[in-house]
């Protein structure tokens, strides 16, 4: 069994031990989420001018939001895709290939020309980037989550699969920090003219880093024994083997919608909490972006630093029970959420999105371990992306186009609390019907282990 228990080495260590398998993982995934997470936030501050304009604030930023959307579309596909890869070539491989995918299409963002200089050209380009982008960060998800999860023991793999979900609320940090030092230095005018443009081009960078601590991680134990194991397998049968994708829908069908459900909720309340209130706060409430940013910053800050105490607190409870009290404290959180921010106090509006986001970081925490436990080694990267990706289309990816359009309609914040109540009470249930999976062997096949 791999040992859970190292110390944490230098990215320039030979040994591949777990602690640069996280750090690996985390780096990766909060450049990749900076960069996804960036487009949100543009888009409810910049995008709806610059590339939609618009004479009605809200409709612009529905059609800014309805590209946001179009990158989740792409996710599935980069799921299945990445998935399938994965299962065959190994998680390391293609978790290089998401990063660079992802780096180029957000550095290529901030080089596009405005609407007001190429005309409809810009929307269609933009547009176009972003379906790169949701690409990537489809396979980039089950990849992480899985070497992390694959080169743990089970008794701390919910502690250590967590750090790459940290990673989400990482790159919104960054992103959002990014935004908020610019628009604290520059005017409005200044900001909207090409300021806006150095957090996509500072993606470069942060590829450039983000490569060099990934190159250095070794594959997954688990993954060469079963690839070596399903080769051998299928030399004694003289039968090809099924592809992943064929398998897991097959015989993890089940797995499947669990993997949906417990993302449903979570998916939901991270992008109502983080980009629809940037649009709150600043449309409806007629406050000022620097108040939005800096309450998410803050809100992001104290998230990232919670989400591996949930992650750890699955270890010793369970992954189905840290999920519900997460699920059902957002099913009640989403109510007060609104009510604090309709206040306008600073204070406040920061209680609203860091308490939103600590409920929030119960469901996301013990995600990367519970996904990865539901799934058999040989289809395990294709079954964490299809269940996550899937959600993803139906959950994150239209939640602030919802929100925006349930909010444009009613006027009030209260059919967006009763949407966002719903997706918490799917997630709940889930976590009540789904089957445990805490200390489960991923060496051991699901059904073996039933048995």
């Amino acid at each position: 069994m791999t040992t859970d228990t190292p110390t944490l080495p230098s990215p320039t260590g030979r040994q591949s031990g777990i602690g640069r398998i996280v750090t690996a993982s985390l780096v990766g995934t909060t450049v990749e989420w900076y960069d996804f997470f960036l487009y949100g936030s543009a888009a409810a501050l910049v995008f709806n001018t610059a590339f939609f304009p618009s004479h009605d604030p809200l409709v612009g930023t529905l059609l800014a939001f309805a590209t946001y959307a179009i990158g989740f579309l792409a996710r599935p596909l980069g799921g299945l895709v990445f998935g399938h890869y994965g299962d065959r070539l190994g998680r390391k491989r293609l978790l290089v290939l998401s990063l660079l995918m992802m780096g180029a299409a957000t550095f290529a963002m901030g080089l596009l020309p405005t609407y007001a200089v190429i005309g409809v050209a810009a929307p269609i380009l933009l547009t176009l980037l972003r379906l790169i982008q949701g690409f990537a960060l489809g396979g980039e998800w089950g990849g992480a989550v899985l070497i992390v999860s694959e080169h743990g023991g089970e008794r701390h793999r919910g502690f250590w699969a967590s750090w790459p979900q940290a990673g989400a609320p990482g790159g919104n940090l960054l992103a959002t920090g990014v935004l908020a030092f610019l628009a604290a230095v520059q005017t409005d005018e200044a900001f909207l003219s090409w300021g806006w443009r150095i957090p996509f081009l500072l993606s470069g960078v942060l590829v450039v880093i983000g490569l060099w601590v990934r190159m250095s991680v070794s594959e997954s134990p688990v993954f060469l024994q079963a690839q070596a194991k399903a080769q051998e397998e299928a030399r004694a049968a003289g039968a090809k083997e099924q592809p992943p994708i064929v398998q897991v829908l097959r015989t993890g069908w089940r797995e499947v919608l669990g993997a949906i459900g417990l993302r449903f909720g979570e998916n939901i309340s991270y992008y109502i909490l983080t980009a629809f209130l940037l649009v709150y706060v600043t449309s409806h409430l007629e406050l000022s972006k620097g108040l939005a940013l800096n309450a998410v910053l803050i809100g992001s800050a104290i998230h990232f630093v919670t989400i591996p105490m949930w992650g750890a607190l699955s270890d010793r409870i369970g992954r189905r029970a840290v999920t519900a009290v997460g699920a059902v404290g957002m099913a009640v959180w989403a109510f007060a959420f609104f009510a604090l921010a309709d206040t306008g106090s600073f204070a406040l509006i920061c209680v609203s999105v860091t308490i939103g986001l600590l409920f929030h970081g119960a469901m996301y925490g013990p995600q990367a371990a519970f996904v990865s436990e539901l799934f058999d080694t040989r289809v395990r990267y294709s079954g964490a992306a299809i269940g996550s990706q899937l959600a993803s289309i139906i959950a994150g990816g239209l939640a602030p186009l919802i929100a925006v359009a349930l909010l444009n309609d009613a006027g009030s914040s209260t059919p967006v609390s009763i949407y966002l109540c719903a997706a918490a009470i799917v997630t709940a249930t889930t976590a009540a019907v789904i089957r445990e999976t805490r200390g489960r062997d991923l060496t051991v096949g699901i059904r073996s282990a039933e048995r």
